[in-house]
């Protein structure tokens, strides 16, 4: 029973379809469906019922399963492409979506990703047909396992917490079930319902926000050269759309905690590049004032060494990281790395600051 239970999750959240965001917006709020109501489902774009909304916040309210409930935020947008992350309390997913050429079309679903990164990227190969132009009742297309899916209705009266719709049904079949899309205009997906014999699983828009940011809460670590010790102090960083994650831990981390805490990075010093790599190492390049404004003595260096070594590798959940300053390894009067050799996430002597 558990088994099938599991198997029955898996498609749910497979079939699953979430909505999008987009700049200067006109979004109803929390009661107010009638602009949606007004409109015609047969004359719309996929513009229409999936826009790319930035800074703004879906969130659904699940039945059938404890992970049907789950909250949308957009990371990034570029061009016909829209960076979306997805929290169901369980873990974290990040989606890529393109809308291009008539279709929307999934190209990315990436689990457990607790870290934000631009991934709008990715290949556009082998990617997973959503919505096809003509919006019309009939059109349909077969995904690459096999499974159908056809728009099977226009206009369907949905009523939610955030506001009465008249939707475009998109219908999944598969072998276990099927799954029911509605997409509203102007708001995106605002209800998922997955069926198979008597199991109902639900997922439906409870609430849209327009300019909320997204928070992570990261834990930076700082050398106190007075007892050779690093802290770590949780601080909570906010994203707009399109926010270089990069400058947002750069500039926090110059942001220097009250108490015995030494600096890390300097107020000139800038981070270049920061991503994880396919080797499961995190590359982080800095301008040459990392090194030229340190001013430290060999044991200070290790620590704020270490101290980024930890930061960053923590944020990624990487056990190493490669540190390079304009693009060569790390060099100074007392480390001289070579190329390749990163440093690894030491945690024994660190102290967690309340």
């Amino acid at each position: 029973m558990m088994k099938r239970s599991f198997v029955i999750l898996i498609l749910f959240f497979s079939l699953i379809s979430l909505s999008s965001c987009s700049k200067n917006p006109s979004l109803p709020g929390n009661n107010t469906g009638n602009a949606a109501q007004t409109e015609n489902t047969s004359e719309l774009s996929i513009k229409a019922v999936f826009p790319f909304t930035e800074n703004t916040k879906y969130s659904y309210e699940g039945k059938g399963n404890k992970y049907a409930s789950y909250t949308v935020y957009t990371d990034f947008i570029e061009g016909d492409r829209i960076q979306q992350r997805f929290n169901n309390g369980g873990t974290e997913t990040v989606k890529v979506f393109e809308n291009k050429n008539g279709e929307l079309t999934l190209l990315l679903s990436k689990g457990e990703s607790y870290y934000r990164e631009n991934l709008t990227k990715s290949s556009s190969e082998n990617g997973e047909i959503l919505l096809k132009e003509p919006l019309k009742k009939g059109t349909s297309w077969v995904l690459p396992d096999n499974r159908k899916r056809y728009i099977s209705n226009e206009g369907v009266p949905i009523k939610t917490s955030s506001g009465d719709y008249q939707a475009l049904e998109v219908t999944t079949e598969n072998e276990q079930g099927k799954t029911l899309d509605y997409y509203a205009p102007s708001v995106g997906l605002v209800k998922t319902e997955y069926i198979s014999n008597e199991l109902t699983v639900s997922s439906t828009l409870a609430k849209l926000e327009k300019n909320i940011l997204f928070q992570q809460t990261v834990q930076f670590y700082y050398p106190n050269i007075q007892n050779n010790k690093l802290y770590a102090v949780k601080k909570t960083l906010s994203f707009h759309t399109n926010d270089l994650t990069k400058q947002v831990l750069e500039k926090e981390y110059k942001n220097i905690p009250q108490g015995d805490l030494a600096k890390v990075l300097s107020a000139q010093t800038k981070i270049n590049s920061l991503y994880l790599n396919k080797d499961g190492m995190v590359y982080i390049d800095f301008s040459k004032e990392l090194i030229s404004e340190m001013n430290a003595g060999s044991g200070y260096e290790s620590m704020i060494l270490q101290s980024i070594t930890n930061t960053i590798g923590t944020y990624y959940g990487a056990e190493k990281v490669y540190i390079t300053v304009e693009g060569k390894p790390y060099a100074s009067g007392h480390f001289e790395m070579k190329k390749g050799e990163a440093f690894k996430v030491n945690l024994t002597n660190s102290i967690q600051r309340s």
